[in-house]
């Protein structure tokens, strides 16, 4: 078996390999020239050496941000690095819609929802809702698809119920605020509260979404897929139709086989 190729790189600044790099943070100190000091201490024992202040800007009169410029010693093996490739074909809304209304025979519910404390709106409406982002329409665009979109601060129990209510063929829940991993025990507790209301061959897809996500972390989690930042309606899509229906009809014919 053939050794992988390693790929070995250094932050790119002014010239190639040079190890430069740009940084940015704020300290719980009034800006003078000891809180400066005390950024330059930070971005020295954080290997950046020499280590330049670029900017530094009073925050109220209690806290300081900064950006350091430096240069790191640090090297990257960009093939040891692990991410989720996609593993499912992106298909066009009409292959979307042909194949549900095909093999489904039905409308493909989605719930979607902000759980917990978090109202921050702006990734589920630009998964869900017709306008949807950057150009690319969201599910309610699907004529295939019945979404509903419970919006922001929704309980948990409250989005188990609606999911069984609705009949939801996948659950997809949007998280944003991060604060002390608030969105991974929302996630956990949500995957948690599926598992315990639906049987395991009757539990909609879980699909978790935000953009402090790992997408290494789904099994983790208890969810089945993580979408992070930059994830287009086209994509989520495209993973349900696969997911809900593309691997279940496989399965069935391997079982028949």
């Amino acid at each position: 078996m053939t050794e992988p190729q390693h790929q070995i790189v250094r932050p790119y600044g002014d010239t190639t390999g040079d190890g430069m790099v740009q940084l940015s943070f704020t300290l719980p100190v009034p800006h003078d020239k000891r809180a400066e000091g005390a950024a330059l201490q930070l971005a020295g024992k954080m290997g950046m050496d020499p280590a330049m202040l670029v900017h530094a800007k009073a925050m109220g009169p209690d806290f300081t941000f900064f950006v350091v410029y430096g240069q790191v010693k640090h090297l990257v093996d960009v093939s040891t690095v692990q991410v989720v490739e996609r593993d499912f074909p992106e298909l066009s809304a009409a292959a979307v819609n042909q194949t549900i209304r095909k093999k489904l025979r039905r409308k493909l519910v989605v719930v979607g929802a902000c759980i917990g404390t978090d109202a921050h709106t702006v990734g589920i409406d630009a998964i869900l809702n017709i306008k949807g982002t950057a150009g690319h329409k969201g599910l309610e665009y699907y004529r295939e698809m019945r979404v509903v979109n419970l919006g922001a601060q929704v309980a948990v129990p409250d989005l188990v119920e609606a999911a069984r209510a609705e009949r939801a063929d996948a659950v997809l829940i949007s998280q944003v605020v991060t604060q002390r991993d608030a969105h991974l025990h929302n996630t956990r507790e949500a995957s948690a509260a599926f598992r315990e209301a639906f049987g395991a061959d009757k539990r909609p897809l879980l699909v978790a979404g935000g953009p402090r996500f790992d997408e290494l972390m789904s099994g983790e989690l208890g969810v089945d897929r993580i979408f992070g930042r930059s994830t287009t309606p086209g994509e989520v899509a495209s993973y349900l139709v696969d997911a809900l229906i593309t691997r279940r009809d496989r399965a069935k014919e391997t079982v028949h086989a």
